[in-house]
């Protein structure tokens, strides 16, 4: 007996085939309704009716055709990325960063905020406000216009968006991060360990993106660490993967030492890496403890989880000329199979685009798995 499609049926065809077009179009170049009928595997007929439907929603746009083209140029359609706008915020210890990007994740607008380590609750809320203001306003964006935000934040964060322990901000415990974002912009908001996040930006559109397994290194003042397995981003029954740095015997909580042991008063770290490319030998020496200390932890993460990289990213990222040779030194003495090393672009952005990619995944989601595709005026707060 054969089965008759029903509405719903055709329905849910209709938004699979849409959905499958705008993944092909989404980081590529316009391309023409013969080709993403080839990446897409649809007849040239569906694909055409899918694209004129997602030109009149808004999702894709259509390309002008080349100066100089000869004859009548085939149609070029691309992705709509300037339809919506996401906010990513990183609350660090030293600074909150806010990002304004369209929906590829192209930056266009941030602004940064210093705060004090020793700042309490009050004043790096304070602080967060701030921030995300001066971004909004900087690329002429209104909060109701902001479809989706990812906040990046050090400590553990549950699945509300609270953060559950803090052991690097004071009076951070317990702080309900996203419903504090909520008063603030529209959409939904997502919290996550700033760590993971600058994972996630790596695999995204850093030096990462095209592996499947890696273990990223934030390196600072704190360590922490992000892993990636088979392509994804890896949480944990808890949320709480890559927190080896909680184990002492790991050397992530002594390792700093080194660095401020040479140190005056008052003297930022940069000094030390500064003065070790130098070639002053004590800072050297000092610079050598330090990676000694983090090669523990990330010799244990390299030997469970055979990864093709190791990324290292975080404030210390700049000085990598003196930090990745004994990095792979220590490597080599601990595992197995050292992965190649590779050093983040993104300096300190980092975090705050893998909040960006964060906010991404909801809007994707909403997209994607929604009943139904609708206009992306949608997303937007009336």
């Amino acid at each position: 007996m054969t089965h008759e499609p029903t509405g719903g049926d055709l329905s849910r065809l209709r938004q699979l085939n849409a959905a499958t077009v705008l993944r092909a179009l989404r980081g590529d170049r316009p391309l023409t309704l013969t080709e993403l009928s080839k990446r897409t595997g649809l007849s040239r007929a569906s694909t055409e009716d899918v694209a004129r439907d997602l030109l009149g929603r808004g999702w894709v746009t259509e390309v002008s055709p080349a100066e100089g083209t000869v004859g009548r140029p085939a149609r070029r359609y691309r992705y709509h990325a300037e339809a919506g706008r996401l906010l990513g915020v990183d609350v660090g210890g030293h600074k909150v960063l806010a990002l304004v990007t369209d929906l590829e994740g192209e930056v266009l607008s941030q602004a940064r905020i210093a705060v004090s380590p020793e700042a309490g609750r009050r004043e790096r809320l304070a602080g967060l406000d701030e921030c995300v203001a001066a971004a909004l306003a900087g690329a002429g964006v209104k909060a109701g216009q902001i479809w989706s935000t990812g906040v990046a934040t050090t400590g553990l964060v549950d699945g509300t968006g609270k953060v559950m322990l803090s052991d690097s901000l004071p009076e951070w415990t317990g702080v309900e991060l996203a419903a504090h974002l909520r008063r603030l912009v529209s959409g939904p908001v997502r919290v996550e360990n700033d760590c993971k996040l600058a994972a996630l930006a790596e695999t995204w559109h850093g030096v990462a993106r095209y592996a499947k397994d890696v273990v990223f290194l934030l390196a600072g003042l704190r360590t922490g660490a992000g892993l990636i397995i088979d392509g994804k981003l890896h949480r944990g029954f808890a949320n709480w993967s890559g927190e080896i740095g909680a184990l002492p015997a790991a050397g992530w909580l002594r390792a700093p030492e080194h660095l401020r042991g040479w140190l005056g008063s008052g003297e930022e770290v940069e000094r030390v890496f500064l003065a070790a490319r130098d070639g002053d030998r004590e800072a050297m020496r000092a610079v050598r403890g330090y990676v000694r200390d983090i090669a523990v932890g990330a010799s244990a993460l390299v030997l469970t989880l055979d990864p093709e990289l190791v990324v290292i990213g975080g404030g210390f990222s700049r000085s990598a000329d003196v930090l990745v040779e004994p990095l792979r030194r220590e490597l080599d003495r601990w595992c197995l199979r050292t992965p190649e090393i590779r050093v983040s672009a993104f300096a300190d952005l980092g975090v705050a685009l893998g909040a960006v990619r964060l906010a991404l995944e909801e809007v994707d989601s909403t997209l994607y798995n929604g009943p139904d595709l609708a206009s992306p005026t949608l997303f937007l707060r009336v």
